[in-house]
């Protein structure tokens, strides 16, 4: 008799510790929510859009022969297959400056350089186009940076230099008013570099469970807010689209500081806020007072007009895009990736677990927290959802897509180990940076 009492009273006291452990676990994560969704530079918001400020901006760029001058540069590795979508939408751009395209064909052996040639004298734009046969990787560069920095050195090194630089992603189809926009945008705000995350493929059944949440994660890394703020630290871009001033590429030292780098959109954007513009050369008094500011300022938004036709149909395309870099966002760090983990556990998993968990041992306190918990993680991927048009009800699947992104993370890790660095389009390099 007293074994049992002693027994039932065991079993009662492991159910508390169990239920403080829930009950602590769940407010925890309750609390990390309200942190990001109140005060982490308002991430999930997804309002930091170019087309929305566009018609304002326009007039901006003159209509005559005072807009600054661009030149487009697209790393084209076997393109063929999109080049007459993309490369067409840049031929048709209704940018009313000097304007040029300069194609780097890097080693491809689909005919990516006949094709584009092609697209260009149908578009009547052959004098637009100029397509240079990209030279073997060199040693410590990465493929796609490496053909990057050869039409970045080939448009500098013009007789007349261009004011920007476009860097484009050859599966890129832009709107026909992008570049007029970005380049409005740029010089209303005196901006040295402008870059859009577009909009991504969302087509398949897996694109549509992860394809939005990488970039909801991608927000909630770089807060679009803070990294347009010149008086913040942080610093994003997207690759697929960025536009620079050329000379903020001349004051870090070109793309070469970049070499290694597999995050290389990211880290130019680090590389041009860090750096500080001789104040001598700024023309406006506005460019003065954000002279003034800690950093010099980029922006980096969203569009709904400017896409990418790049498609990951199956669940291990996108694990792949994943996994190339998501262990280089951590540095390459054991405990960097151990935290991630955790935190990825805690933030995204205990909800769930812990509602379930809470209604199964009538701990109504747990269920509550937890459910609220999970229904705030599920408004704030709203946002996000509506911007790629898909079910609201897909944010109550963000704990499965955390768990789905954790292990690409850790497969990341694991290929990192192995010596398998990232890779592209069939390139693999080692990772070390």
């Amino acid at each position: 008799m007293v074994w049992g009492v002693a027994e039932g009273d065991s079993q009662g006291a492991k159910g508390m510790v169990s239920g403080a452990i829930g009950l602590g676990l769940v407010t925890l994560s309750l609390a990390i929510w309200v942190v990001l969704v109140g005060f982490w530079g308002r991430f999930w918001w997804a309002d930091q859009r170019l087309d929305a400020a566009a018609p304002a901006l326009a007039p901006a760029v003159d209509q005559g022969k005072n807009s600054p001058s661009v030149w487009a540069i697209i790393p084209a590795r076997n393109e063929a297959d999109v080049l007459p979508q993309t490369l067409g939408s840049l031929l048709r751009q209704d940018y009313p400056g000097v304007y040029a395209i300069v194609l780097v064909d890097d080693q491809s052996t689909d005919g990516t350089a006949t094709v584009a040639r092609q697209v260009a004298q149908q578009a009547n734009q052959t004098e637009r186009l100029t397509v240079i046969a990209g030279e073997p990787l060199a040693p410590g560069w990465t493929g796609k940076l490496w053909a990057m920095d050869q039409g970045a050195r080939y448009a500098q090194g013009q007789p007349h230099p261009p004011d920007y630089l476009l860097f484009s992603d050859a599966d890129i189809e832009h709107s026909p008013s992008n570049l007029r926009q970005l380049v409005a945008k740029a010089e209303a705000e005196a901006l040295d570099l402008t870059s859009l995350m577009v909009l991504l493929r969302c087509e398949s059944h897996w694109e549509k469970l992860l394809i939005p949440a990488f970039v909801f994660f991608f927000q909630l890394l770089y807060p679009f807010p803070w990294v347009n703020d010149p008086a913040r630290s942080t610093a994003a871009a997207a690759g697929g689209c960025i536009l620079l001033r050329r000379q903020a590429l001349e004051r870090i030292g070109g793309l070469t500081i970049l070499r290694n780098a597999l995050i290389d959109d990211c880290s130019l954007a680090a590389a041009v806020k860090r750096s500080q513009p001789p104040k001598a050369t700024l023309p406006s008094p506005s460019q003065e007072e954000k002279a003034a500011s800690p950093h010099p300022p980029i922006w980096l938004g969203l569009t709904t007009t400017t896409h990418s036709l790049r498609p990951y149909p199956t669940l291990g395309s996108i694990w792949d895009m994943v996994a190339r870099t998501a262990y280089t966002q951590l540095h390459y760090s054991p405990w960097l990736l151990i935290g991630t983990v955790l935190g990825m556990g805690l933030v995204y998993l205990v909800p769930p677990i812990e509602l379930i968990w809470g209604i199964a041992t009538e701990q109504g306190l747990v269920a509550i927290l937890a459910g609220l918990t999970w229904l705030l993680m599920a408004l704030a991927y709203g946002p996000t959802l509506r911007l790629y048009r898909c079910s609201p009800l897909l944010g109550f699947a963000l704990p499965l897509i955390g768990l789905l992104y954790t292990l690409m993370t850790l497969d990341s890790a694991w290929r990192h180990w192995r010596g398998q660095g990232g890779a592209w389009k069939g390139r693999v390099y080692p990772t070390e940076i």
